[in-house]
């Protein structure tokens, strides 16, 4: 793995960016239809902001 693939890869990790890509990678090693990323991320929105444990945004 060349330097520009080591940051690349840890930019992604740290940007929360790759998280989708396992998501897909899991939902069709289980056969699943995966969501878009659109309703992906919309639906990851809906339940964090729903759990008070992970942070609270009053508007």
């Amino acid at each position: 793995m060349t330097r520009l693939q080591q940051v690349r890869y840890w930019w992604r990790e740290l940007s929360g960016e790759s998280v989708y890509d396992r998501y897909v990678a899991h939902a069709r090693t289980h056969g699943e239809v995966p969501k878009s990323r659109r309703e992906f991320y919309r639906d990851r929105t809906d339940a964090r902001e729903a759990d008070p444990r992970e942070g609270f945004r009053c508007c």
